[in-house]
């Protein structure tokens, strides 16, 4: 990967996590709604500690789809080595085999 994309991943990141954190206010803010009995000290730490969860559990989240990401990789990455490796045997076999059976042909015409 390039520095160039390398900077283009960051600031992808860095805009999706702060969307994230914008909907998760977002989803406090309505889950806060509800609560109309609330202060507006105690609908502040509501929604900080709402917030905090979800940003707890989006970070647990995405942690789990890059580690099955990286996995997936791997195993398609080493599925992609055999089949390359299984095309590269059968093009050298079938080479040979044409090979083979052109000396015999002219072996053949030499004979006669």
């Amino acid at each position: 990967m390039s520095d160039a994309e390398a900077v283009i991943n960051e600031i992808e990141g860095y805009l999706l996590w702060e969307a994230e954190k914008e909907r998760a206010r977002t989803r406090a803010d309505a889950f806060c709604a509800g609560l109309p009995w609330l202060t507006d000290t105690q609908r502040r730490e509501v929604e900080r500690r709402y917030c905090q969860d979800q940003h707890g559990a989006t970070q647990a989240y995405l942690e789990r789809i890059a580690a099955r990401s990286a996995s997936l990789r791997a195993e398609y990455d080493g599925a992609y080595r055999a089949l390359r490796r299984r095309l590269i045997v059968a093009c050298l076999s079938g080479s040979v085999a044409v090979a083979i059976l052109v000396a015999l042909g002219a072996v053949g015409l030499t004979a006669h």
